[in-house]
């Protein structure tokens, strides 16, 4: 099932995803079936995401600034995509929160491996869809259901902010699937942890404090999950090794 909201103000499209999770969960639960935003939920099944589609717009005029007068492709939007491509792999933690997160980015399992992009490729993490200029835009199809909604778009948005103010160049679009091309995105909690502590662009636009508390939380977490020895470690260690 896909539920797809109206463009709009980020802010506002934050608290209709919130809303909308919380107002899910409570619906299912007056009928005594449980709703789950996990990541995961089904092994070997599709998990659920979060795609977040980002365009800018000129305060003055309401003209999107992703595409030129003549409907191509603008330089701030290649720089605004570029910027997703370098800094995104550095946000997963807010994009994919919890350990049951990365079970969802493997390859032919309907999420991606890396920040490759492309027109009209759902392979890739990047996706820019056919459309008019006035509805041009990029397609972040990196973050999780279970991913906080402010979080993840304000963690997208940064992204693509540096990439403008550091005017990066975009890598070629991907044609075909993305998923022969290398795993460049995390693969597990503490990787992405490692990469938001690392990068020192992340850090100056969401401050210290901040990723020293997403931090400090995630890690006790992960504590926590170690002192849990799964089913599948039974079975397949308990009279084997």
């Amino acid at each position: 099932m896909e539920m797809n909201f109206n463009h709009g103000p980020a802010m506002l499209l934050a608290d209709q995803a919130f809303l909308f999770k919380r107002s899910v969960r409570e619906a299912a639960f007056r009928h005594k079936v449980y709703a789950t935003f996990m990541a995961k939920p089904m092994e070997h099944e599709p998990g659920s995401s979060m795609h977040i589609h980002q365009s800018i717009l000129e305060a003055k005029t309401g003209r999107n600034l992703f595409a030129t007068k003549n409907g191509k492709d603008s330089k701030l939007f290649h720089h605004y995509i570029a910027g997703l491509q370098k800094h995104l792999p550095a946000v997963m933690p807010l994009l994919a929160p919890n350990v049951n997160s990365y079970r969802r980015l493997t390859p032919y399992s309907d999420a991606p491996i890396n920040t490759h992009w492309g027109y009209d490729n759902r392979t890739v993490g990047l996706r820019v869809p056919h459309s008019e200029p006035a509805d041009r835009r990029v397609e972040n199809r990196l973050a999780g259901a279970d991913a906080n909604p402010y979080l993840a778009i304000a963690a997208s948005l940064a992204c693509g902010y540096l990439g403008m103010t550091e005017k990066l160049k975009v890598r070629a679009p991907v044609q075909g699937s993305a998923y022969r091309l290398a795993h460049t995105l995390p693969r597990t909690q503490y990787d992405a942890l490692s990469r938001f502590n690392a990068s020192r662009a992340i850090k100056t636009l969401f401050g210290e404090r901040f990723v020293d508390a997403v931090t400090l939380v995630k890690n006790t977490e992960l504590r926590a999950y170690q002192q849990v020895i799964s089913s599948w470690e039974r079975e397949h260690l308990l009279l084997n090794v």
